[in-house]
């Protein structure tokens, strides 16, 4: 939320302009990405508008610091009533969480009453990975769909990189040409959310589909362009690789839910129901916390209980 966005007029300049300390503290300093910081300061200028309609006043930086759990749970309420669903509700009040603290530390506000509330409870989702069939013929050249030889080609080169590498759209799309792996015992450096970075080694099978796109593209930029390509030779967008994912979907007649980012959850599923280590797949998939990779483990023993109550006679 910037100053010139107050039309509002839901805080006063005092506070505006701590704000935009934080949004520069998380940008710079906590090296967060744009669209989590974009995330975080709506949290705060749904509160911060909340709050001026609770105070009958624009939110001065001062009130911060008088903030009562009462308070708190007011705007929480405000948010169920306005048809927030739990997840939403959390998420949302994770962003003033991390504006109060950053002004805690220079004593213009208080965390101690969003401590002392606890989010609404929300049922963890599952990733919904491709049984490893379904991800095969997703990453293979001869279910390719477009016209194009290098378009078919090179969106088979990337589905690889998602299954076989478990990266990220935005990861796989921010390759330079330079980056492309070039022989089979080949490894990617990869920088993740928040600026982190990993090594991860390349299958033969992913190399090879970079081969052949490379051989089919018709432009040839620089050694620092993008290595993914859009028809016109610019950045590719990654709307481009969801549609071609929704079509090939189509075709195969996968549910709704195999979506890109479902090729890395397949990578880490599979990897798990391989043998693969758990702290392992946490670094290959950039996971800043481990609890957030053993979510595939619940995964695994949903898909264990399923093939049992199937298969055993007594089920």
């Amino acid at each position: 939320m910037k100053p010139a966005d107050a039309p509002l007029v839901i805080a006063r300049p005092d506070l505006l302009k701590a704000v935009e300390r934080w949004r520069r503290h998380l940008a710079h300093e906590r090296r967060l990405a744009a669209k989590t910081v974009e995330a975080y300061s709506r949290d705060v200028e749904q509160f911060l508008s909340f709050l001026a309609g609770h105070l009958g006043e624009p939110v001065r930086l001062g009130d911060l610091a008088d903030i009562r759990v009462t308070d708190i749970r007011a705007f929480l309420a405000s948010r169920r009533n306005a048809g927030a669903g739990s997840r939403t509700i959390a998420r949302g009040i994770a962003g003033v969480r991390s504006l109060v603290r950053f002004l805690e530390r220079d004593g213009t506000a208080t965390g101690a009453p969003f401590r002392a509330v606890r989010p609404p409870a929300q049922k963890r989702s599952l990733p919904r990975p491709l049984p490893p069939e379904a991800a095969s013929r997703v990453v293979s050249l001869d279910d390719a769909l477009d016209e194009e030889p290098w378009i078919a080609a090179r969106n088979t080169a990337i589905f690889a990189l998602l299954y076989g590498c478990g990266l990220r759209i935005s990861e796989a799309l921010s390759l330079k040409r330079s980056e492309a792996p070039r022989d089979a015992h080949d490894a990617l450096r990869i920088t993740g959310k928040g600026g982190k970075e990993r090594i991860v080694p390349v299958l033969p099978a992913v190399t090879a589909a970079i081969a052949q796109y490379l051989n089919l593209c018709p432009y040839a930029p620089g050694s620092d362009s993008p290595l993914f390509l859009g028809a016109r030779g610019d950045r590719l967008n990654p709307r481009i690789v969801q549609r071609a994912m929704a079509k090939l979907r189509s075709a195969l007649g996968l549910p709704e839910t195999a979506t890109p980012h479902a090729l890395r959850h397949s990578f880490a599923t599979h990897l798990l129901a391989n043998g693969g280590d758990l702290r392992g797949i946490q670094e290959l998939l950039g996971h800043a916390s481990l609890s957030t990779t053993q979510v595939y483990t619940e995964v695994d023993t949903d898909r264990l209980m399923a093939a049992f109550d199937a298969a055993h006679p007594r089920a």
